[in-house]
């Protein structure tokens, strides 16, 4: 790899340093540092001061990298920071030789979408494809006169993914200041944790991590961490007893209910539904069942909030069979429902 690409690299880890809002400031060195790991690791090639201070006077003044970024010495907190607040390099506008990079990159992964391993970002390809093909440079700019395509804002608290995933991989210790979603307080509440896992769902995304007081799995939304700190000093050892890819094999959404077992539920629905869920399916055990002119859907899940909360969206277009909690459940929410509209 030419030298100017190991620059471009080490410009984005230090963009990450000077993002990264659980370790503000970073010295040169612990940009030097940073720099070094992620390239080359613990071993092999060493980085010099030097190196970064070039990087930095380049980020700050090169015309050529598209950017000059605000980049300062704070002298009270001795270390660098962006003067700006929310700045980025990420954000800057793509150059012709990035929009190169893409359609060669689009082009080449969408020889691939059929293959299994590909197979789960496949929507996203296809969105690439479209667009690409719709607007060869890029340009949208009066574009949405004639075709509009869905945007997905960007996620907040995405700031945190980087240094949790960083905690993640060398299982470090974190301590969060959290907020919860409720009406009466603002209080932040701190949590000593072990990072196991980030998961995106609707455009949120969360973590899960060990509370070793309370000794189980929580969830908490990136969108509601206030601040993040990383333990470099404590380091931790997955339970066995989690596995990725097996703790959400049950759950319709972000929630997991413990050690609790997955329950069949069934539910009759039309034509029309049963046409959508057959191309857009619940979840992976999902089974209908077609007998005169209407549909038996079952699934074998946990009775979770986003359970309940799809089947209250669809009230109107189904008859709950089986259980009968999760059917009483539901009635009890519409009749809470129709209660407040009542008082209006």
């Amino acid at each position: 790899m030419p030298a100017n690409k190991y620059a471009l690299l080490r410009y984005r880890i230090i963009d990450r340093c000077l993002t990264n809002p659980g370790k503000p400031f970073p010295t040169k060195e612990e940009l030097r540092q940073a720099c070094e790991e992620a390239l080359y690791g613990s071993d092999g090639e060493h980085i010099s001061i030097s190196t970064v201070e070039k990087d930095l006077w380049a980020m700050r003044n090169e015309a050529d990298l598209g950017y000059y970024a605000p980049i300062e010495y704070h002298r009270d907190e001795r270390g660098y920071h962006y003067t700006e607040e929310g700045y980025s390099i990420n954000d800057v506008q793509l150059n012709d030789d990035d929009l190169d990079a893409i359609r060669f990159a689009t082009n080449t992964l969408i020889q691939f979408r059929d293959l299994p391993i590909f197979q789960q970002f496949d929507q996203a390809l296809g969105k690439i494809a479209d667009r690409l093909a719709v607007s060869p440079n890029l340009d949208t700019e009066g574009m949405d006169k004639y075709i509009q395509f869905e945007s997905t804002p960007h996620a907040s608290g995405s700031e945190h993914l980087a240094p949790l995933l960083q905690a993640i991989r060398e299982r470090h210790g974190i301590r969060l200041g959290y907020t919860k979603f409720r009406a009466d307080s603002d209080a932040v509440t701190h949590y000593t944790l072990h990072p196991y896992l980030l998961k995106e769902y609707r455009n949120r995304w969360y973590l899960l991590g060990w509370d070793a007081d309370k000794q189980h799995i929580r969830t908490f939304g990136c969108d509601r961490i206030v601040t993040l700190d990383v333990q470099e000093d404590v380091r931790f050892h997955v339970e066995p007893s989690f596995k990725a890819s097996d703790y959400f094999a049950h759950a319709l959404g972000i929630t997991v209910l413990g050690d609790a077992e997955p329950e069949e539920v069934r539910f009759e629905c039309d034509t029309v539904l049963a046409k959508y869920l057959t191309t857009q399916p619940l979840h992976h055990s999902q089974a209908i069942v077609e007998a005169h002119n209407r549909h038996v859907v079952s699934l074998r899940v946990m009775p979770t909030f986003e359970l309940l909360q799809w089947l209250q969206a669809h009230a109107s277009e189904i008859t709950i069979l089986q259980p009968s909690h999760i059917k009483n459940a539901v009635i009890q929410s519409l009749e809470k429902a129709i209660a407040r509209q009542n008082q209006g």
